[in-house]
């Protein structure tokens, strides 16, 4: 059994040119003209800039989700280090393109030139990227893989077409007042972003460039708890009880959009900061932790409107971590889901900032139904 393990390259891939604020419509199309002052509100609050579409913008997809995994596990490759290698394949996704084969399974079919290997597929939200990568931690730690590819993709612009959304302009009035209630339904369009980063893990550090030890991952579900929060697939009754689009009629599949992606933003202002601080308390106690001593803090965020509201939370737990220490790439990137917290490493990799004893801490929350991811990282 190994001691230690690496992640030794990352590889990103983005589809096409960043998207700027004033040209989405030009790619997933206007609900309504109401949606402007939707668009106007919401993006004030979320702080994004740009994001990036697999779309051109005709609307015709130019990459699929398959395609950037597998460009972004290309990326990680090298005259050393070729695709029959590969001892596993971990994938992660919020945004998978069927149901059936697994969206890993996939990616491995795209992966031209590789061998039979062993692959895992999460799919669920946004920490179905932290999920992978702990399963590909522990293959390589116990030594079952001497080379372990961890990659999240995410294409949320196939579900945010402008013809799949109802007109919803009844919350419009309600957005300046509060601002969570931009997270229904199609007012998620405006957060949401494609792309993909892949993660090689090693038993030893690189020879030539700066290697990310894990010292652990944490993850826990509060499902026991909370009830549906964010969904797609189904729909929610006036009791909160959900149902998946197997117990629905056919013909209810759209009048109901239940394919869409919703958000209950009540339970979502209710808990989503509370109970990642929650856990975050149970990691302290299990790991005697001090948060305070982390040199970098990447928290995945859905939107900038929940920046200040972890930072008050983490100075009331008594985990007051300094803003110049904080790494956030959402406004140039948008929210990429279960690729976020890899591609705030990548991001921070590639700028030249990190240095050898750095310790990272990363932060997931997902509001599907509220389960929460944590890793601590050490530069070497």
């Amino acid at each position: 059994m190994n001691n230690s393990v690496y992640i030794n390259r990352f590889s990103a891939f983005f589809p096409n040119e960043p998207v700027g604020n004033d040209e989405m419509e030009q790619y997933i199309g206007l609900v309504n003209e109401k949606s402007l002052l939707a668009k106007r509100l919401i993006l004030g609050k979320n702080g994004i800039k740009s994001r990036y579409y697999a779309l051109n913008k005709s609307g015709e997809v130019t990459h699929t989700s398959v395609r950037m995994a597998a460009n972004a596990v290309n990326g990680l490759m090298d005259e050393q280090l070729t695709l029959d290698r590969i001892d596993l394949l971990a994938c992660g996704t919020a945004s998978p393109e069927q149901v059936i084969p697994s969206h890993g399974v996939m990616v491995h079919g795209e992966l031209k030139g590789s061998r039979h290997t062993e692959v895992v597929s999460f799919a669920g939200s946004c920490c179905t990227g932290m999920q992978a990568l702990k399963y590909a931690y522990f293959s390589t730690l116990t030594g079952d893989s001497e080379n372990a590819v961890c990659v999240a993709s995410e294409r949320f612009s196939a579900w945010m077409m402008a013809r799949y959304f109802e007109k919803e302009s009844e919350l419009i009035n309600k957005l300046s007042d509060r601002p969570i209630l931009a997270f229904e339904k199609e007012f998620l369009r405006w957060m949401l972003s494609d792309g993909s980063v892949a993660l090689l893990l090693q038993n030893k550090p690189a020879e030539n460039a700066l290697s990310y030890r894990i010292e652990w991952i944490e993850l826990t579900s509060f499902a026991n708890e909370i009830e549906t929060c964010m969904y797609a697939g189904g729909d929610k009754n006036e009791k909160g009880a959900f149902a998946g689009w197997a117990q629905f009629p056919e013909e209810e599949w759209l009048s109901r959009s239940l394919f869409s992606l919703k958000q209950d933003t009540k339970l979502l202002d209710e808990y989503i900061i509370k109970l990642g601080g929650r856990f975050l308390q149970d990691i302290v106690a299990k790991r005697n932790f001090d948060p305070t001593i982390v040199d970098w803090f990447m928290p995945h965020l859905s939107s900038m409107y929940f920046e200040k509201k972890i930072e008050d939370e983490l100075a009331v737990l008594g985990f007051d971590i300094p803003k110049n220490k904080w790494f956030i790439n959402l406004p140039e990137i948008g929210n990429v889901a279960a690729v976020s917290p890899f591609a705030m490493m990548e991001a921070l990799n590639r700028s030249g900032r990190a240095k050898k004893g750095d310790r990272i801490l990363l932060m997931v929350p997902e509001s599907a139904r509220f389960s929460y991811a944590y890793a601590l990282l050490t530069v070497c």
